[in-house]
């Protein structure tokens, strides 16, 4: 029977071996973090390797994501479907053990994790997941709903900004579920942390409201044991584990050296270490009783049976939740919704009433929220202005998680890794706003969003340099293309209520990626509509007004409080006998997503002269309207000054579109 040391050296041995074969990686986190790993694995952890995806299993994040040999190792080991040929793959092309840690592409992999503090402010989106699921479902005697969320952190996830942001909102909600391993190696790439990295963390955990277990020997699995079991009793409070380790544990020469951070220890080093660790076995052998008291298979198979028969109890029992518990975490929008916000557009299009969208907004979600129990939304302490608070909403506090509603603080950024830890959870669909401007600082969260897949919602208002008196810190100008240039992000921009019930639809329905709505601060007249113009919103980009007669001559794009200005535009040209069309995209994702005929009926290839109108940066028009065309927009921040002013004098007029449909127009005729 091996000990538990050879448990834990197997793990070492894998990563140095991985990166010494990939030349690439970081060896000496999962050597220092593997005596940790192998007590939580082993003795509390409750997984099944077989089922990757069971309902109640404990969550386990790696948030120092560099350290994913660490990962693999454990998931290798416990009988996960990841082989010793794929860990052999390490960091190759198409394997299934990237560098980072990556979901969807490796089975156990909970959360993508590599920019530092993501994965654990991840971790509290999850632990809040389960404590809201709990409290939603669970009956006496039948909890459905009872895991733990584990999450490891290194010193560059507390040196992140961000930890703090999830740490203090964690503490405040008291989520008791969750448990974090703090690796105070005192090692970064750059060296010894100690001249740039001073912080008393367990005092600044203590004032956030956690539990903290300091100075526990991170190398010493019954040191480590009794601190989980007793932040495991702790059920008011998270947790952090401050585990002493040394970086490269058991690499004789490297061993606490910022050397062993990010590069192979090299040959004469893993010889040496494995002498040093009594590992006598080649490069990627682990011994067959090793391997035996690593599989969790057995183990977890009879956990998640045990899940089953008390599941088929409380469904005998509560059918109707159990039904409900089931479709929310399948994802499935319930019945009746579609419906709803049809009726809500239909009503908008009659009634014809001159709003903002984020009012819009608001309305609709006013209606929707009833039905969507999986809708759990606040906003970074603006939901009057963003409209994130629907009617009758509850918070969610310390004392009340029957609530939907999270008053998130000014902390964009911890909101958005804490939607996506709610959303990777499952059984949410999570929202939040900020204004537009504010995406910056919830961008890298964002894109792990898009990276992962996430159904969630962004609420963005106060969409442009109608903002006015705030002035250009709060205009936004560039954030529309940095979001669209996000690989699975949808954006949509609505140009009036019609428009925005559309997104919203199309939000809701959008299962492999985030979506932005971006809303307005400023009244928007409502646009007149017939036919299919309706029904086509949905495609992304429509023909919204047709030119008189014969084919156009032109065309006019826009989106937003712009599409007002382009069928103004389009009126004055009508009346110089030119044929014009306009049309509305709203999401030039979605649009994108359609087929080429529908594509070419919007925007003939044949109709060069175009001319799009946004009030933001213009080089992302450029694909629709060319080099020749024009665009009417910003090439600079904005002013300070009423709305209308800064509008006006930054040239969103007929008479600035109507000088850049000439210029356009001459540049078509030139190369005719």
């Amino acid at each position: 029977m091996p000990t538990r040391k050879e448990l834990a050296d197997a793990l070492r041995v894998l990563a140095m071996d991985a990166v010494e074969k990939a030349r690439s990686g970081h060896p000496g986190a999962p050597m220092g973090m593997a005596d940790m790993a192998e007590v939580l694995w082993n003795d509390f952890l409750k997984h099944n390797p077989a089922n990757p995806n069971w309902r109640d299993r404990d969550r386990f994040v790696l948030s120092n994501g560099h350290a994913s040999m660490l990962l693999y190792g454990l998931l290798h080991l416990s009988g996960y479907d990841l082989s010793i040929e794929d860990i052999k793959k390490f960091r190759q092309l198409h394997s299934k053990t990237p560098g980072h840690p990556e979901r969807w592409l490796t089975p156990g992999v909970e959360a993508t994790t590599g920019p530092l503090g993501q994965g654990f402010a991840a971790a509290v989106g999850l632990a809040l997941a389960e404590r809201l699921l709990a409290e939603e479902f669970n009956r006496p005697g039948l909890e459905i709903v009872d895991h733990y969320t584990y999450v490891f952190m290194g010193d560059g996830c507390m040196m992140e900004g961000l930890s703090h942001e999830a740490a203090s909102l964690a503490g405040t909600l008291g989520l008791g579920k969750l448990i974090a391993f703090w690796d105070d190696n005192g090692i970064s790439i750059d060296g010894e942390v100690g001249a740039w990295f001073a912080d008393d963390t367990p005092a600044r955990f203590k004032a956030y409201g956690w539990r903290v277990l300091a100075d526990v020997d991170g190398h010493d699995r019954q040191a480590v044991k009794k601190a989980v079991a007793r932040a495991r009793r702790e059920k008011s409070k998270p947790c952090l584990i401050c585990c002493r380790t040394k970086i490269a544990f058991g690499a004789p020469g490297k061993e606490g050296s910022a050397q062993s951070h990010g590069a192979p220890l090299g040959e004469e080093e893993v010889n040496a270490a494995r002498k040093r660790l009594g590992w006598s076995h080649p490069a990627f052998e682990i011994p067959a009783a090793v391997r035996a008291a690593w599989d969790a298979r057995r183990k977890g198979k009879a956990a998640e049976k045990r899940w089953n028969e008390r599941m088929s109890a409380y469904a005998a029992a509560w059918p109707d939740e159990a039904a409900e518990f089931e479709r929310r975490m399948q994802g499935i929008l319930p019945a009746g919704l579609e419906e709803k916000i049809s009726a809500y557009a239909a009503a908008a299009l009659e009634t014809g009433q001159t709003k903002a969208s984020r009012i819009a907004s608001k309305e609709l979600l006013d209606r929707v929220a009833p039905l969507l129990p999986e809708l759990v939304g606040g906003s970074a302490d603006l939901s009057a202005s963003v409209g994130t608070r629907w009617d009758k909403a509850v918070d969610i506090t310390r004392d009340q998680f029957k609530g939907r509603h999270v008053s998130y603080g000014v902390r964009e950024f911890g909101m958005g890794c804490i939607m996506n830890g709610l959303a990777l959870h499952g059984g949410f669909i999570p929202f939040a706003g900020t204004f537009l401007v504010f995406a910056d600082y919830a961008k890298s969260a964002m894109r792990m969003a898009a990276m992962m897949r996430l159904r969630l919602i962004w609420v963005l208002t106060h969409d442009s340099i109608m903002v006015g008196e705030d002035g250009p810190t709060h205009q936004p100008v560039e954030q529309l293309a940095m979001l669209r240039s996000t690989p699975g992000m949808d954006v949509w921009r609505p140009c009036d209520a019609v428009e925005c019930a559309f997104a919203w639809q199309s939000a809701l329905k959008h299962e492999n990626g985030p979506t932005c709505l971006v809303l307005s601060r400023q009244n928007l007249s409502p646009v007149a509509r017939e036919g299919k113009t309706t029904a086509n919103i949905a495609r992304g980009a429509y023909v919204l007004k047709e030119s008189k007669g014969e084919s156009p001559e032109i065309i006019l794009i826009a989106t937003g409080s712009e599409t007002q200005l382009a069928l103004a535009a389009a009126d004055a040209l009508e009346k110089k006998e030119r044929r014009v069309r306009v049309v509305s995209m709203p999401s030039s994702e979605v649009f994108e997503r359609q087929s080429r005929e529908y594509q070419e009926s919007v925007l003939p290839h044949e109709v060069r002269c175009r001319v799009a109108v946004e009030a933001a940066g213009t080089d992302f028009w450029r694909k629709y309207v060319g080099l020749d065309g024009a665009v009417v927009g910003m090439h600079s921040f904005g002013e300070s000054a009423p709305g209308p002013a800064v509008y006006d004098y930054f040239g969103f007029s007929v008479p600035k579109v109507l000088e850049a449909v000439k210029l356009a127009c001459r540049h078509c005729e030139s190369k005719e």
